[in-house]
């Protein structure tokens, strides 16, 4: 799964640290979405899409095979 919240963190401000405080995660959670290697949960991942006010199929892509 694919996904812009590296991108969308940038365009904030935010590091991964500050974005996991605000989802009440490890930073290693967040560093690990990012890389594509943990798919959030629908929750978590509504979570992080609210963080930055859009919607979640904005936010994440499913790849081929997913």
């Amino acid at each position: 799964m694919k996904n812009r919240i590296r991108i969308e963190r940038a365009i904030l401000h935010i590091t991964q640290a500050e974005l996991a405080d605000r989802l009440q995660v490890s930073r290693q959670t967040i560093n690990a979405i990012e890389a594509g290697k943990y798919s959030p949960t629908l929750a978590l991942g509504m979570k992080i899409a609210r963080v930055f006010d859009m919607p979640v199929n904005d936010l994440f892509e499913l790849e081929e095979g997913d």
